[in-house]
């Protein structure tokens, strides 16, 4: 028997083949350069016990793509609404064309196809395009000769249980990434035009620059250049939702009004030895905005009650800082923005990059839960690295290991669970150590350390502490102050992101005790102007409202910012996300169409995402989720043809106001 397999990219071909082959596969050039075919024996597949000759391939990301047909439906040369029901064509680039002449020209003598793309939905829809052109160089292999391998990392002993253990490819999940690529198109592609051609002859004459008597002489050769430099004005339904957070927040602070407040605040001065102790309360009333109404109570206080105050509540109780749940794909994006200063596309391409190598699992994940047969300790182990000299270790090497000799008060305990489960991929986390001679850049080492470090804390225990409050009694005015004494940090000690510090030592004071106050003060603030938005809340607030998947998230973060309709902007140690002027005109264009829940809030894509887990769940098919929004598109598609010249009139006073 012949079994051709074919994984999503070369590093995992070449690594499946190694496991599967025993180190004894061959490899050979195929039509594609970065591709290569490679040859073993193997006699694990329950559905050829007797061995088989295997062929091991791969592509490159996605085989084909769907477009339109350029000959009737090109730029100019069709009203960009009859994209809503023109025929769609597949494609395929030179690339893809050799990769999928290698496909058929492998599928000509096999007798089994077998899927090893990555496990999600991308992947399905890959392994289906795989099949059909597997078909093309051999018609015999129809869906009941196809297998689907289902792994998660490339460790050997978990890519022999795939292969010992495939299932079917899914055809709902390849249904709902079909359904998602066709609506993307159409209204991207419809729109995009529509707003090209309604704002670049406006944004083109706003930033042309003004010529002088010389630069006249030459305006031929200006005007040419121009031409080549084009001005799209794109639209996606993931972009502007993700752009209107940003110019949402924007806004809230260009708006801003700051607010004066007052409040009343204690104070007592001790001794503990010869240590002086300065304790300051909290006015639990918190900050009034009536500045008259602060000022009768604390005027009032200091008359009947003086310098003095009665403690009337004294409470301390074990105190616990939780260890984080199992690492997730958007987790670790806001992680590394936020800890490691690096963007979305930066560390999903790190992960990435890592888990083809072998060091990490699949990091394209929704799963904050463990299975609970899973050998978590052993992975554990690995990292404590034992076999290796003292001076070969990494630093978290020792923390691992003292996990596991229960000699320490922090011992192996096994990861909270959280709420979600994609059933495809366990949470994030190391695979095999990491040597300090991997062959890995700089950043790609920053995610390990990571990944590893949150893994650890996972299995780490919760860290402990005691914490005590004192309340007093000022005249009826109660203040309180809190005092945290951390005993035991456990899982802190791995992850230095995280922060749970003891706190200055509270007063020697008893209950009922009347204490004099060395400070009784009224005092004053200002509210403060909201920061500008971080990628790191981007990508909380795109998760929470459904806006694009663990996987795309930072994919739209970087289209906004090359369609200039974000730029980064650096201060200090901090990264932030301001809008452009186009920008802002487009959220607050389509706002005043009235078209603002369709376009520049996330509920349209929220629907359409629930639409597709429909879909995978058979709860409803592509045909009526695409006939469904494509409606809805078209009604949106005419409003906005109606009011382009709102549109303009937006830009253009949004260019003067933020000139």
């Amino acid at each position: 028997m012949r079994v051709l397999c074919v994984a999503e990219k070369n590093s995992i071909a070449k690594a499946v083949a190694a496991i599967l082959g025993g180190g004894r596969s061959k490899a050979s050039d195929s039509t594609y350069k970065y591709v290569k075919n490679y040859s073993f024996t193997y006699d694990g597949f329950p559905f050829a016990p007797h061995g088989c000759d295997v062929i091991m391939t791969s592509v490159a990301g996605h085989l084909s793509g769907v477009d339109f047909d350029a000959a009737q439906y090109g730029w100019g040369k069709s009203d960009p609404f009859t994209l809503f029901d023109a025929p769609l064509i597949e494609t395929m680039d030179t690339n893809q064309k050799q990769i999928a002449a290698n496909i058929r020209k492998e599928a000509r003598n096999a007798d089994v196809l077998m899927i090893w793309t990555d496990c999600d939905r991308e992947g399905e829809y890959i392994g289906w395009e795989i099949h059909q052109v597997a078909k093309k160089g051999n018609s015999y292999l129809q869906d009941d000769k196809v297998y689907r391998a289902i792994f998660s990392h490339i460790e050997g002993s978990h890519i022999i249980h795939a292969a010992r253990n495939p299932e079917r490819i899914d055809q709902k999940s390849v249904d709902a990434v079909s359904t998602r690529i066709e609506l993307d198109l159409r209204t991207g592609v419809s729109f995009t035009r529509l707003l090209t051609n309604t704002l670049a002859p406006r944004i083109q004459a706003i930033s042309a620059p003004r010529l002088s008597n010389r630069d006249y002489l030459n305006a031929n050769n200006i005007n040419n250049n121009r031409k080549k430099d084009k001005i799209v004005v794109s639209y996606g339904p993931c972009q502007f939702p993700t752009l209107g957070f940003v110019v949402d927040r924007f806004e809230r602070i260009r708006n801003f009004v700051p607010e004066e407040f007052w409040y009343i605040q204690l104070q007592i001065d001790s001794e503990d030895g010869l240590k002086k102790l300065s304790t300051t309360f909290q006015w639990e009333r918190g900050h009034i905005f009536d500045r008259h109404s602060v000022l009768t109570l604390y005027e009032m206080c200091l008359e009947l009650g003086g310098d003095e105050a009665k403690v009337c509540d004294l409470k301390s109780k074990p105190s616990t800082k939780y260890r984080p749940f199992p690492l997730t794909t958007v987790e670790l994006q806001k992680n590394c923005a936020r800890y490691l200063r690096l963007n979305a596309k930066q560390s999903l391409a790190a992960a990435e990059k890592l888990y083809q190598k072998g060091f990490i699992s699949y990091p394209r994940t929704e799963t904050d839960t463990f299975p609970s047969k899973m050998n978590l300790q052993d992975l554990v182990q690995k990292q404590a690295q034992r076999e290796q000299d003292r001076d070969d270790r990494n630093v978290w090497a020792q923390y691992a290991a003292n996990l596991l000799d229960g000699n320490y008060p922090n011992n192996f305990t096994f990861p909270r669970s959280g709420k979600h489960d994609d059933k495809a991929h366990p949470p994030i986390h190391p695979i095999i150590p990491l040597g300090k001679n991997a062959q890995i850049d700089e950043t790609e080492r920053r995610v390990y350390e990571y990944v590893v470090r949150h893994f650890l804390a996972c299995c780490s225990e919760d860290a402990k502490g005691q914490t005590s409050t004192l309340t007093l009694d000022w005249v009826g005015e109660k203040f309180t102050a809190t005092g945290l004494v951390v005993l035991e940090k456990n899982w802190l000690d791995v992850y230095p992101w995280a922060k749970w510090e003891t706190t200055k030592q509270l007063p020697r004071l008893e209950m009922n005790e009347i204490c004099t106050l060395s400070k009784a003060e009224m005092k004053s603030g200002m509210t403060s102007t909201p920061k500008p938005m971080t990628e790191s809340e981007l990508i909380v607030l795109m998760d929470a409202n459904g806006i694009g998947t663990d996987a795309t998230i930072a994919d739209h973060i970087e289209k906004i910012q090359t369609r200039n309709y974000v730029q980064s902007e650096k201060v200090g140690k901090e990264t932030f996300l301001q809008p452009t002027k186009l920008g802002v005109a487009l959220v607050h264009g389509f706002e005043e169409i009235g078209l603002e829940d369709s376009f520049a809030k996330p509920f349209q894509r929220r629907e359409m995402e629930e639409d597709l887990k429909k879909i995978c769940e058979g709860q409803t098919n592509k045909s009526a989720v695409v006939a469904d929004i494509i409606q809805k598109y078209r009604g949106y598609y005419m409003r906005t043809n109606q009011s382009k010249n709102v549109l303009v009139d937006v830009y253009n006073r949004v260019n003067r106001t933020m000139s």
